[in-house]
């Protein structure tokens, strides 16, 4: 994972469900890369037509409520999502990223405006919205939640580093 992570903030809500907006539950027999192309259509119609890839997704509170599926952070991954900025995320989600490989951070997300560019420096606990003058901390991600991510998630740092032990 990079220290410094740049994109576009794309926005959306509050209470973003991933259950029901990155799931195949609700498109029978079509797998994630389909999804992908849907995501968020339910609560956020224009979204995926105006995502690119490399954008950050910033969203309000509860971000992933409700979702155990890690199915959420893959579709993610196909959009090519660089990093998620919530107020506050759904817990089990929150650990999906991690498992997955997906960078998020907690913080108010206040005056960002849909389109921003938006830089994350990872290694001071920054999310920075320069040309509106917003400068948020953010908790630094513990040294063994960087090497996950750099990893690309918890499956591949373990199959890296199979005798890797916490102190």
């Amino acid at each position: 994972m990079e220290n410094i992570i740049k994109g576009r903030a794309r926005l959306l809500g509050d209470n973003i469900n991933t259950d029901t907006n990155c799931s195949s539950k609700y498109l029978p027999g079509k797998d994630n890369a389909y999804v992908a192309q849907h995501a968020f259509e339910k609560v956020a119609p224009a979204f995926i037509g105006n995502f690119k890839s490399g954008d950050i997704i910033v969203a309000g509170k509860n971000f992933g409520n409700n979702s155990s599926r890690e199915q959420a952070v893959h579709v993610m991954h196909l959009m090519g999502v660089a990093a998620l900025v919530s107020h506050s995320f759904g817990r089990q989600f929150f650990r999906n990223t991690i498992n997955n490989g997906l960078p998020a951070f907690e913080c108010a997300i206040d005056g960002i405006v849909d389109g921003d560019e938006i830089e994350i420096d990872v290694a001071a606990g920054k999310v920075m919205v320069t040309a509106r003058g917003i400068q948020r901390s953010v908790p630094v991600l513990p040294p063994a939640v960087r090497a996950i991510l750099a990893e690309g998630g918890l499956i591949k740092f373990l199959q890296k580093y199979p005798d890797w032990k916490t102190a």
